[in-house]
């Protein structure tokens, strides 16, 4: 089958490569539609020790079974059995796998072999490039609703500040929309990124210098995870605020942490969603609740070298690109 393969920093290569092999419990996927992530930029970059080249990368996929099934796929494989599978907790499972990180190969490919239990059913009058976003925006469903058990104030009277307008960002401010929130700030520094996000979907687009200027916000999603977003969220929470922590730009740097302890405000690290968390997102999806999902651009999975350097060189309007095999 054909691949797009990362194969060293900065390089990746569209190539045959080996039929992936259906083990038992498996079932084999025909891929659609498979979205980039920030997660892959950093492999890309050659930031991410996770993801070590000769890898295949991608893991926001929809596509086809072998049956004809139309399905969106989580990409946590998780053991069932441990503690934290057992309490709803199962993204912190220690035995979790993830496909585009060893052992498990991701889904920039022609086809994919996932547990059955991973794979959700898409309705017919869902298109798949949107169902493959089931996968992002459940990172954001699952950060606010941390957010929401954190949170001293009703959603519909809180003001929520979102860092960041990649896909991450966005889907975030839409599954707070979703969850009961109605005031939205969404931070892009990007001025072809934020003039794009300005049409989607009625929220307040701030450049990041501008923020200050609007301080006191009660919940903060950090979408982006570098030292400068971290001072951002530090500096522009209020007293007795939330700041969810998703971004994984960088590992340290700007908390603020005398502040967070006098103010007593809160910070969540969020990583990924639980199995609930990805199903309500997938329903929401699937209900129109999350909007019209169209701030993505489709692009052939054999361009995906230029698609990673137009990523790379901030020239994407859209928050997300699709890839086609």
């Amino acid at each position: 089958m054909k691949a797009l393969i990362y194969t060293a920093p900065h390089r990746l290569e569209f190539t045959e490569t080996a039929e992936p092999i259906a083990n038992a419990g498996e079932i084999m996927v025909k891929v659609d539609s498979v979205g980039i992530c920030g997660s892959d930029m950093h492999a890309f970059l050659g930031h991410d020790d996770r993801r070590p080249a000769p890898l295949i990368l991608g893991h926001e996929v929809a596509g086809m079974t072998e049956h004809g099934q139309r399905v969106t796929i989580n990409p946590l494989v998780t053991c069932g059995g441990c503690q934290f599978c057992t309490s709803g907790q199962d993204n912190l499972c220690q035995h979790r796998q993830i496909i585009s990180m060893p052992p498990r190969e991701g889904g920039f490919a022609e086809r994919l072999a996932m547990p059955a239990a991973n794979l959700t059913s898409v309705p017919d009058h869902v298109p798949l490039n949107k169902a493959a976003l089931t996968e992002p925006l459940a990172c954001g469903w699952h950060a606010v609703r941390l957010g929401k058990s954190a949170l001293r104030y009703d959603p519909d009277k809180a003001r929520l500040l979102i860092i960041g307008g990649g896909a991450i960002g966005v889907g975030a401010a839409l599954c707070s929309r979703a969850q009961g929130f109605n005031d939205i700030t969404l931070v892009e520094p990007n001025p072809i990124r934020a003039e794009y996000l300005a049409k989607v979907d009625g929220f307040n687009i701030l450049h990041p210098d501008n923020v200050y200027d609007m301080a006191d916000f009660d919940l903060l999603i950090n979408g982006v995870g570098f030292e400068s977003t971290r001072a951002l969220a530090s500096a522009s929470a209020r007293p007795g605020g939330v700041i969810l922590h998703i971004g994984l730009g960088s590992a340290s740097g700007g908390i603020d942490v005398r502040r967070l302890t006098l103010q007593e405000i809160t910070f969540i690290g969020t990583y990924t969603y639980t199995e609930e968390d990805f199903n309500n997102t997938a329903e929401a999806l699937f209900d129109g609740r999350l909007g019209n999902l169209d701030w993505l651009e489709e692009r052939p999975l054999a361009e995906g070298q230029n698609a990673f350097t137009d990523i790379k060189e901030g020239q994407t309007a859209a928050p997300k690109i699709i890839l086609k095999p």
